[in-house]
């Protein structure tokens, strides 16, 4: 249903570098982009992740109630995405735990403020 969600940046270079090191954890890697936007993932045809320079060329803004969610895997997987990203500069927002009996999440943002959430969810 998803196809790829969009995030703004400012500085290209360092996002790229955090995306880079961060969705490698996951087995994810830029698939394709030019200068202003690049794609993330595991196939094109599985849902992505993409980061931008704003079109408009206007300065980025982190949306209020927008949020990424990034699957771990497993609670080990929550907990290393968390942990790399803490180490890739991201700030915490909420660290690894139960949020629900079938949610386990962890919370940061990255080096440009926008949100993003680790979790494993499991129904039933």
């Amino acid at each position: 249903m998803l196809g790829y969600a969009t995030i703004g940046t400012k500085d290209m270079d360092r996002a790229e570098a955090f995306y880079d090191a961060l969705l490698a954890e996951v087995g994810a890697k830029q698939l394709f982009g030019m200068g202003r936007i690049k794609f993330y993932g595991t196939s094109t045809d599985q849902a992505m992740i993409a980061i931008c320079i704003p079109y408009d060329e206007e300065p980025h803004e982190v949306g209020n109630g927008n949020m990424l969610a990034i699957p771990g895997g497993s609670r080990e997987g929550v907990d290393k995405l968390y942990a790399k990203a803490i180490e890739l500069g991201a700030t915490d927002e909420g660290p690894p735990g139960e949020r629900l009996p079938i949610f386990y999440g962890a919370y940061v943002r990255d080096l440009d403020g926008n949100k993003l959430c680790f979790f494993e969810m499991k129904l039933g």
